[in-house]
């Protein structure tokens, strides 16, 4: 049988034939082509190997800058954007300097110690002030879990289900979502959640605003000096940086382990996430001044009613887009707060804590984590309870945690016999003090005029 023969020759033929003889077989256009893309392969390796390198550490910075963005966050951005247009859009810019600064001092000490946060607070300080930390970090987390829970409430609502029915829904979704999964796999539903935020781009979009205008606003501050204006300006700050998400994001490196040669890759992590926060705040605040303040609708209580209040001036899907990132954002928020919780108790008491621990290995860790749960939603499940009310004191309870917070983590980030060479630079500890000190400032002008003037808060009088 010649015919085979010939091709089982061929075949041995092109096995033995080296690669460069094998380009000189096919149609000469071909070869520049080749050549082009070897030339491309070159020159964009280096930026290929950081693309992987970046993608391996990505996560904690990205998920916990988002995740800040949560019911009581919107709610406060919401009605911003309804009572000021786009007056407070120049905030955002020193807003995500300090968000990027605070965090990205917890991300070394997580990478350069392999520590929690509450760890290092009780080993370098002792327990009688770790306590403090825990006893704290119990009360305002449950406060702000119960929150988010309001924010799903609020939510269903507006797509006509009550919250009878969604909140225990959301309750075990959440609780399972942890429970049974992976550090990998929670991480990679996070990271989607932060994806789904885009929805409040498309909302914005919807709602046609003045862009020009909006940018204008972003890059030149315009302040007024009435007591309104100056309150919501303390409140957006304030709600920016809250004390949870500092030993979230500081657990979250050390769970996945991330070496002290990745740091540069998580630094970017945490830069990323705090601009990428920052551009949801901005379309949400573009959306409402868009709508509410420009038809001169300015009252609103939360995210609730400024969601209800877009259907008429920008139509329905405007509307629903951005009940669904309320919901996407509280459901959110609602699996990460008590799992920082969860984190600050377990690592201050010596137990063991994390995702990829089993429920039996650390029963603890996933008591606490399932008793947040419950509680937080048997809460909003009470008869008449105050949503709204819920979720502004949530931010009240954090404005006094925030300063304790800050000023261990100023402390032992200057640690030289913790840290080694990963102190903070001179510049930047003028830099990180002056945050702290400014965020300290408005945080507690925050609690007391929601404590003393509650009359001048929208949704708690």
């Amino acid at each position: 049988m010649p015919e085979v023969e010939n091709k089982e020759e061929l075949t041995r033929t092109g096995e033995n034939v080296s690669p460069s003889t094998r380009w000189k077989l096919v149609p000469g256009w071909v070869e520049p082509w080749r050549e082009r893309l070897a030339a491309f392969g070159k020159a964009t390796r280096f930026w290929r190997r950081r693309i992987l390198l970046f993608l391996a550490v990505v996560g904690p910075g990205v998920i916990t800058s988002n995740v800040d963005n949560d019911a009581g966050g919107i709610s406060v951005y919401s009605q911003a954007g309804a009572m000021y247009g786009y007056g407070l859009l120049w905030s955002l810019i020193p807003m995500t300097i300090a968000l990027y600064v605070t965090e990205e001092m917890c991300a070394r000490m997580g990478v350069v110690t392999g520590k929690g946060l509450s760890d290092l607070i009780r080993e370098e300080f002792g327990f009688r002030p770790t306590f403090f930390v825990i006893l704290a970090g119990l009360v305002v987390d449950m406060g702000n879990v119960a929150a988010e829970f309001a924010g799903v409430a609020a939510s269903m609502q507006l797509f006509g289900i009550s919250k009878y029915i969604s909140v225990p829904i959301a309750a075990v979704a959440v609780w399972l979502l942890v429970v049974r999964g992976t550090a990998r796999q929670v991480e990679k539903i996070f990271l989607a959640a932060c994806v789904l935020y885009l929805s409040y781009v498309a909302s914005a979009i919807l709602a046609k605003p003045h862009w020009l205008e909006a940018a204008k606003s972003t890059v030149i501050p315009s302040m007024h000096f009435d007591g309104g204006y100056l309150l919501m300006l303390t409140a957006l700050i304030g709600t920016t940086i809250a004390p949870w998400q500092f030993f979230y994001l500081q657990a979250s490196f050390v769970e996945k382990r991330v070496a002290r040669k990745q740091y540069a890759q998580a630094r970017a992590d945490v830069l990323f996430g705090s601009v990428s926060c920052m551009v949801i705040v901005f379309f949400i605040i573009v959306c409402t001044g868009a709508t509410l303040y420009a038809s001169g609708h300015h009252v609103i209580n939360d995210a609730g009613d400024a969601a209800q209040a877009l259907v008429p001036l920008a139509g329905k899907w405007a509307g629903m887009l951005f009940a669904f990132g309320l919901l996407n954002a509280s459901l959110f928020a609602a699996s990460i707060l008590p799992l920082s919780t969860a984190h600050v108790i377990c690592e201050g008491m010596g137990f063991e804590a994390g995702i990829d621990h089993k429920f039996n290995d650390a029963p603890i860790f996933y008591g606490l984590y399932t008793g947040m749960i419950a509680v937080g939603a048997a809460v909003i499940l009470l008869p008449g309870a105050p949503l709204q009310k819920i979720l502004i004191l949530s931010q009240v309870g954090n404005g006094i945690w925030l300063p304790v917070v800050l000023v261990f983590i100023l402390l032992l980030v200057n640690r030289r016999d913790l840290m080694g060479d990963q102190v903070n630079s001179h510049t930047f500890n003028i830099l990180a003090w002056v945050t702290a000190a400014a965020m300290i400032a408005l945080t507690l002008v925050l609690v007391y005029v929601t404590l003393f003037h509650a009359g001048s808060v929208p949704g708690l009088s």
